[in-house]
């Protein structure tokens, strides 16, 4: 059913993404039972001495111990990212914290948009690049972070930062920060076990004391392949799907649909941060040169369908391609030295 307004527009996205989240979890399985298959084939666990209908139903009936112990190995993962995460973050794109003392403006519009919402206020942080982007990120209450680059806030007018501080707060409301750590954590599991199908061809010697080897192997192999592949797709939908949510989020938060628009415009071809694939879902904007077969790898819609949907929905106007040239300094955030 198309949405029709702004709200329904967001139900329309987070329902989708809980579709998409559940089914990490199946795949979880796929990939496991390809696993199992190579590993059968390899002769690295007993099969049934079998036909090739014995040996795949002995693999499905080890998924009753295997699937528990993957479950084991997610909870280490998650517990890694619960620690860790956020200076795992700042690591890689170079972010540092700032206080208000060290940017009054650009914290007190932070700290508005939250309190509007009866919500503590995220952690700020900085990125010293001239490119224009940022993201949220955290796991909870009092561990959130809203992190914008240098060239954002001299670029950007107050009432563009104020959009795009509200696009990122919205990933913090609506709870998919968190949902975007979840995938990843899943889409981790799910390439670590792919790839441990892929070695076992080099490490191992091949089929040794199972008849049904070469079926085994080439059936576990396509199974894990497809699982893995779908996993990859699924981050990528999950990423796509949040970002038109916080752009309407922004409109809601600031009542301000072109400021949300303008922001974009001017972000648009100035946004590249280098980051591992993960993190650069977080982003406000991520379009790489190659985004795969119809744009099916891509993290981030596209500005232009970002804008086309906040006209739509949200009544913005849009002015068009920005041009550095009608870029007015003294009508942006102050920045600190």
């Amino acid at each position: 059913m198309q949405a029709v307004g702004l709200q329904t527009h967001i139900w329309a996205n987070n329902t989708r993404s809980i579709v998409l989240l559940a089914m990490f979890p199946v795949l979880l399985v796929l990939v496991l039972y390809g696993l199992q298959l190579v590993l059968m084939g390899f002769g690295i666990i007993p099969g049934s001495g079998g036909t090739l209908g014995d040996d795949m139903a002995l693999a499905g009936r080890m998924l009753g111990w295997t699937v528990p112990a993957a479950a084991v190995m997610a909870a280490i993962w998650f517990a890694i990212a619960y620690f860790g995460s956020q200076a795992m973050i700042d690591a890689m794109t170079g972010a540092r914290k700032v206080e208000r003392r060290d940017n009054p403006e650009l914290y007190n519009l932070l700290e508005n948009l939250a309190i509007s919402r009866g919500m503590q206020t995220p952690t700020l942080r900085i990125i010293e690049t001239e490119q224009l982007n940022a993201y949220a990120s955290g796991l909870h209450e009092g561990r959130y972070s809203v992190t914008v680059t240098r060239g954002l806030i001299n670029t950007l007018t107050r009432d563009e930062v104020e959009a795009v501080l509200a696009h990122e707060l919205t990933h913090v409301i609506n709870k998919d920060v968190r949902t975007m750590v979840i995938a990843s954590i899943f889409a981790g599991i799910l390439s670590v076990m792919a790839e441990l199908v892929f070695r076992g061809l080099f490490f191992a010697r091949g089929g040794r004391g199972n008849k049904n080897a070469g079926p085994l192997i080439l059936i576990g192999i396509a199974i894990a392949a497809i699982g893995f592949a779908l996993a990859f797709v699924i981050r990528m939908m999950l990423s796509r799907t949040r970002e038109f949510v916080a752009d309407a989020g922004a409109v809601e938060l600031t009542k301000n649909p072109d400021a949300m628009i303008s922001a974009l415009r001017k972000i648009e071809g100035r946004s590249t941060l280098k980051a591992p694939d993960e993190v650069q879902g977080m982003f406000l904007d991520n379009q790489p040169e190659k985004a795969g077969i119809m744009g099916l790898f891509a993290t981030h819609p596209p500005i232009p369908k970002r804008i086309e949907a906040l006209v739509k929905f949200g009544g913005g106007r849009d002015s068009g391609p920005w041009s550095s040239q009608a870029y007015t300094p003294s009508t942006s955030v102050p920045s600190a030295g």
